[in-house]
Formats: structure tokens, sequence, C-alpha cells
């Protein structure tokens, strides 16, 4: 049943947790952009209650291309509501629904946040109407914020106790992936041996968002509206962020901006540092950008798998198999630059 043939039992659903006598969906369309996650923006009408008004609104639930790695919705909830306590900006939770009587599946609604995610034009649109500065100093505040929540929080058992050893772990992660594709993969096998032959202990464990990058924040005339996409976060090393971040992979083409393809490195690192408290190690950060390139290298092959085993035929997942090559060789060239000496002797 399709998401309109619905659109009465949302606008129920929306009615009896908005305290409201009905509800009227007067708009719905699909907002583009989410290949994990389906996203949906709601124009909502209530004629009383408390919350009585015109209201835009999200719905997120599962694409069908989800993959297991991330959260629930229900998770997803709990994380954005945490961080919304904490002063982050995200767009408000609002409800959860985990009966599938509603939609079939598990969703949650928020607040619609208007802004621009589109890294290509945050990064390289002359005429959009943002203080890429300012901004990248606010991204290095918000991680901050992010970063000052602990392993104590009530709310996010589902997480499991904290690894001891992330590091280790992604490493133990990712050569797992690697060989389930069953094909030999040198470059990769390399950037392997050499992050498990220079990682190191977590300075401290902290909520990690694990894809804080651009492409997933929105920007509005007035600077920072929204971090989105809450779900792979998880107790980590708060490094492993800076380093994704900073990642040459998500500076959009614009290589000399290396945080985030918007701004200055030691701009981003002077902000988080001022607002966190602590001193970055960018020798760590190196370290978590070598791990970034592998890591998505290695997404990407996987993203191709699904399509040439004819699991899931997608033009959008074949074309991102054909990104893991560049990657591979960015890992490389960072290795090099940042063990020259080692890596001579491989």
């Amino acid at each position: 049943m399709s998401l309109a043939e619905r659109l009465p039992a949302l606008a129920r659903f929306i009615a009896e947790h908005a305290q409201a006598t009905q509800a009227r969906i007067v708009h719905c369309q699909p907002l583009t952009g989410g290949a994990i996650q389906e996203n949906w923006v709601l124009e909502v009408e209530l004629p009383d209650g408390p919350l009585a008004g015109q209201h835009a609104l999200v719905l997120r639930t599962d694409a069908p291309s989800r993959v297991a790695a991330s959260h629930s919705r229900a998770e997803e909830f709990a994380l954005l509501r945490t961080a919304h306590k904490a002063g982050v900006a995200v767009p408000e939770p609002l409800w959860l629904a985990t009966d599938p009587a509603v939609l079939g599946k598990p969703f949650f609604l928020m607040r619609h946040v208007a802004g621009v995610a589109a890294g290509h034009k945050l990064v390289k649109d002359p005429g959009f109407p943002i203080d890429r500065a300012w901004l990248t100093q606010r991204l290095g505040q918000e991680l901050a914020k992010i970063h000052a929540l602990s392993p104590s929080q009530p709310d996010l058992d589902f997480l499991g106790p904290p690894s001891r050893h992330p590091a280790r772990e992604r490493i133990t992660e990712y050569r797992g992936y690697l060989d389930a594709l069953g094909a030999a993969r040198p470059a990769l096998e390399y950037g392997l041996a050499w992050v498990e032959r220079h990682m190191h202990e977590p300075v401290l464990i902290t909520l990690t968002h694990q894809d804080y990058r651009t492409g997933n924040y929105l920007v509005d005339e007035n600077g920072l509206a929204a971090i989105l996409d809450w779900e792979f976060a998880g107790w980590g090393d708060p490094d492993c962020d800076i380093g994704w971040f900073c990642a040459r992979c998500w500076r959009f083409g614009a290589v000399d901006q290396e945080a985030g393809g918007i701004g200055a490195r030691s701009d981003f690192l002077k902000a988080y540092e001022k607002a966190s408290g602590r001193t970055v190690d960018p020798d760590r950060v190196r370290f978590w950008e070598v791990m970034a390139h592998l890591r998505w290298a290695i997404i990407a092959l996987q993203q191709a798998e699904r399509h040439s085993s004819a699991q899931e035929p997608s033009l959008e997942l074949a074309l991102t198999g054909r990104i893991s090559d560049e990657l591979q060789l960015e890992m490389l060239r960072l290795i090099e630059t940042t063990d020259p000496i080692e890596s001579g002797k491989e």
C-alpha cells in the first residue's frame, strides 16, 4: 500500500498525538537525497488543540535500500531527542510510531527545517548567501556539543556499552566486509595493515555522529540550520568525526578548503577546541582521515555489489562503486604524506 493510500491513518495518528480533533494533510511529497532512509515533507493543518495551526513536518521511515548497519527509526528518534535536549542544532523530534498499522513500517515525525544540504552548492555556488568562514566555526562548535554527550546518557542504552578500543573494532569490521566481497583488493589490504599498525588508544569516548560531513547538514540564509542523518551514531573516539569531516572525499572538489570543502581546517579545529575544552592531536585526526577513505572505499564496493549481484539493480549504486578507486588512491596518498619513511619500506 502506498503512502498516499495510508494518509488517512497517518492523519489520525497526527491528530491523536497533537491532541487535536482532527488533522488535515494538505500536501505530501518525497524529499530527495535519502538513499538509506525515506523522507517525506508534509503540510499539516490542526484546527484545535495546543498545536493548532499549520505545520511543516518531515516523516522519516525506512527506504527499500536500508542497510543493516543503520539504526532503527526508534533508535534514531531517541538519538535526535537526546541531541535536541542537549542543544544540538537538529530538527525537533515530535512523535514516534512503531505500530505497523499506520504505515506498515515504523516511522517518526519531526519538524521540517528549511535549508540547503547539497554539498556542491554549499561549496561552490558563489551566489549562495552564506558566510563560509562563520559556518566552518559553527560546525566546529556544534560537533563539540555532540561530543559532550557521554555513555552515561540514560536514553541511549540501546547503543550498548562503549568499546575500549573503537579503532580496533572498526578495522576488524572493515576487514570482514572486505573478505565478504571476495575479490582481491591489494590497496585496501595495505590500508588495513597500515591503520592496524598505527591505531591508538582513544583519549576519551563520547557520542559520535559517524557521518558528520558536508551534505549532512542544512544551511539557510542565517547559517547552520540543522545537523541531519543520525542513523550511524554511536559511542566512539571523537577524533573519528573530525577526520571524517576533514577527509578530502567530502570536500566536493574544493580540496584546498580542508574543513568540509567550506573553510580552513585551522578555523574548524580552533572553534571545536574552544567549545570542547580539549586539544586536538593532528596525528590522530590524520589517522582517522585514512580510516575515512578506507571506510568509504569499502562502502562504495558494497554498494556496487548490491547492483552487480542483482540484489538491487540501481544505476546510482553502480556509479557509487566506481569512486572506490579514487578513494583508494587518496588513502595511499595520505599514508605516504603521513608516514613517508614507513610507506617506502612496504
